[in-house]
Order: C-alpha cells, then structure tokens, then sequence
C-alpha cells in the first residue's frame, strides 16, 4: 500500500513539474521582482487610453499600442510587470502610436526613460504633453542615390514584406559590371527618413555614396529587407528566426541575384544589422557560410534579457566543427539598454575568437562604453577591405528592441 502511493505521490510531482514547465510557470527559487509604473498626465482625461511600451516583451516589444496602463483616476495610470533579475529597462508612454507619444513643449518626443531594476520599486512619471500627430513629424535627410522598390515578397511561415534596393553610382551606364551585396534589416530605416520609425535614416546610403565616389570601397548594391510587427521573433533563435533565415535565403538572395547584376558567391554576400537584426545577421553567416562570408553585427543581442530566452553565445561555444572562414564585425555601446550587454557580448565574442572559430583577425570587437549612437565602418565589412576602415554611418536605434 505504501509503495502504491509513493507510486502515485511520485507522479502527482511529475505532472505538476510538467504542467508547471508547460505553462513557463517560474521555479520556486527564481527570483520575482515587481515593477510599478505609475504616469501622471494633468490635461488628459480619466477615461484616455494610456499605453506603455519598452525594451522588455512584457512592454511591448516597442509596439507603442500592446500594453495597456490601468486608469486609477485622479489623472494616472499604473502597469506592473515582474521580472526575474536586474536589469535595465528602457520605455515611453503613448496614446497608442507613435503618433501620440509623450512629448515636450515644443512637440518633439521625449527620450526614452530608464529605469534601472535592481529590486522592487515604483517609478514615477509625469508628462506633460503629446505629440498631435503624424503631420507633427519632421524628417531629417533625404534619399541619395536610386532605389526601387519591390512590394509584398513572401515567405513561409512568415509575414509578406517589402525590399528597397540601393544601386551604386555608374549601375545604369556599366551594364556589363557586377556587385557585392549588402542585405540589411530592418529596410525602412537605412535609406529614407520618410519610412523610418525615427525620423531620421541611418544614411547608409550617403555613405556607401560618398566612399564610393572616394573609391574608398568597391562599388555594392545594398538591399533593404523591411521588418514586420514579428521583428524580435523573427530576428531571434526559434520557429520564426529560422523561417526568416530561410526566407532570406531561398526568396530574397535568390530574387536580387535573378533581377540585379550581383555577384552571387559567398565572397561577396555579405549581411548586417543592429540589436536584434545584429545576432540574425550573425546567425545567417554562422549557420549558413556557404551563402554568407561577412557579417555587420552593430550591438547583436547574443543573449534574451529573460532567462528563458535564447543564449547563441552557448551555441557558438558548443561547436565542434571545422573552423569556419567567416568576418564579424562586432560594435556596441554602454549607455541605457546597452550598459548590461557590452561585458557580456564583449566575452561572448572573445570566446569564439580564442577557440579559434573565426580565424585570424577575422573577428572585429568596437565596446563603445561613453555612447548609445553607433558607427559602422563600412570600409572594415566589405570584399576586399578587411583591415582599413573607413567611412561611418550614425544609427540611433533606440527604439530596436
């Protein structure tokens, strides 16, 4: 009898550790820390819809209208989360999109806020004003160069999105002449000011035209892969970040290379992007380097914030196969979200280097402590242009979670 019900009190703790695993409940000893915002906003009324949106999925992922704040009267709102270690969080309040996102005075938008979480802790907003809408916006800089458009590509598993490709100077007079390609994420906002979530366009293609033109680099055709509401899934470890690999590979390289005069070898492939676009960029070259050499890696997210998430750095480290003949470039700041990344994706990397994975000076590290606004050398990630680098493009990627 006694054994019958050691038995059964054996598989009642089985299936509830399984039931709890399933529904990602957390572990008696992970740790839970509460975080309460609290907004007061004087001129708006009690019954307005208040959103808050950050760096954490629990936030929004950026999505300025997912999180809904509770109204509580008196002109406030309150939204808790919790979290499992301290970090730092970085978000802003709208009233549903960017469109009517806290402002100042003068109707520009405020900076993101952070909150640095190393404990339970309320934190106290106050706004003041709004921006009154998209007529409201004001963009900074313009398209240089010729770029078309191609709409509505599709993939598997994934959401329908747009490409914007850039041609170099002389693409139209030298018709018997082909290119390296660059493909970059998060399309919108590396060309046009118009399209981009900031108003102001990471001017990839001012620089690409200018080193071009000092013949600096080789002339490149740079294509712009535009990002979906899907942006962090698809640009992270998992389901979605495999089908967008594969959307990349079997729909967009193959498309470019069919409508454009590139030059379609691994050589000369090379791919980039920032935060979360930066660990996809170097997972499509460390998974795929028969397809991709070079990687532009501007503050790659190796690890998820939440300890449930992906850790790549863990998959880099488990490898046991031949070395691979690939190019990192690897470049990232320290103030706001970045501060708790820079050490951990600084050793992340150098382990990958010691163990010989990516050969010599073929891993490229840039830690820039005193800034958020990043630098690409361009002249560092192209064919043939390994060791001078020459060239920046400023991106504030704030907003890329």
């Amino acid at each position: 009898m006694r054994g019958r019900k050691r038995i059964l009190l054996a598989f009642l703790s089985a299936l509830f550790l399984a039931t709890a695993l399933c529904l990602n409940l957390p572990a008696q000893n992970e740790r839970q820390i509460r975080v309460t915002f609290i907004l007061t906003s004087p001129d708006l009324p009690d019954d307005t819809s208040v959103y808050i949106t950050g760096s954490l999925e629990k936030l929004g992922s950026w999505n300025p209208g997912k999180v809904k704040m509770e109204p509580k009267g008196n002109h406030t709102w309150t939204k808790e989360i919790t979290i499992t270690r301290p970090l730092s969080i970085e978000y802003k309040y709208t009233l549903g999109s960017w469109e009517r996102e806290g402002a100042d005075a003068n109707d520009s938008p405020l900076s993101n806020l952070v909150a640095n979480v190393s404990g339970d802790m309320t934190v106290k907003d106050t706004v003041l004003f709004w921006t009154k809408g998209a007529r409201q916006r004001v963009n900074h800089g313009q398209i240089t160069g010729a770029v078309r458009y191609h709409r509505g590509l599709k993939g598997a598993g994934i959401k329908d999105r747009d490409l914007v490709v850039w041609l170099p100077p002389g693409y139209e007079a030298d018709v018997s002449r082909r290119y390296p390609v660059v493909y970059m994420h998060d399309g919108q906002n590396i060309f046009d000011p118009a399209t981009s979530a900031f108003g102001t366009d990471w001017s990839i293609d001012e620089t690409a035209d200018d080193l071009i033109k000092k013949k600096s680099i080789e002339p490149i055709i740079v294509v712009g892969i535009y990002n979906t509401s899907d942006r962090l899934k698809e640009y992270t470890p998992g389901a979605l970040g495999t089908a967008y690999m594969d959307f990349i590979i079997r729909v967009v390289k193959p498309f470019i290379d069919s409508t454009y005069r590139t030059k379609p070898d691994r050589k000369n492939t090379i791919v980039g992007g920032s935060s979360a676009g930066g660990i996809m960029s170097f997972m499509l070259v460390w998974e795929h380097p028969d397809v991709f050499s070079k990687a532009i890696c501007m503050s790659p997210a190796f690890r998820s914030l939440s300890l449930l998430g992906w850790n790549y750095a863990r998959v880099v480290q488990s490898s046991n196969g031949a070395r691979k003949d690939v190019f990192f470039y690897i470049d990232n700041g320290g103030i706001g979200l970045e501060s708790q990344l820079p050490t951990r994706h600084r050793r992340d990397a150098r382990r990958t280097k010691s163990e010989g994975i990516c050969g010599r000076k073929r891993l490229h590290l840039h830690p820039r402590p005193d800034r958020q606004t990043l630098r690409i050398r361009l002249g560092q990630t192209l064919p043939e242009r390994a060791e001078g680098g020459v060239g920046e493009v400023d991106i504030d990627h704030a907003r890329i979670g």
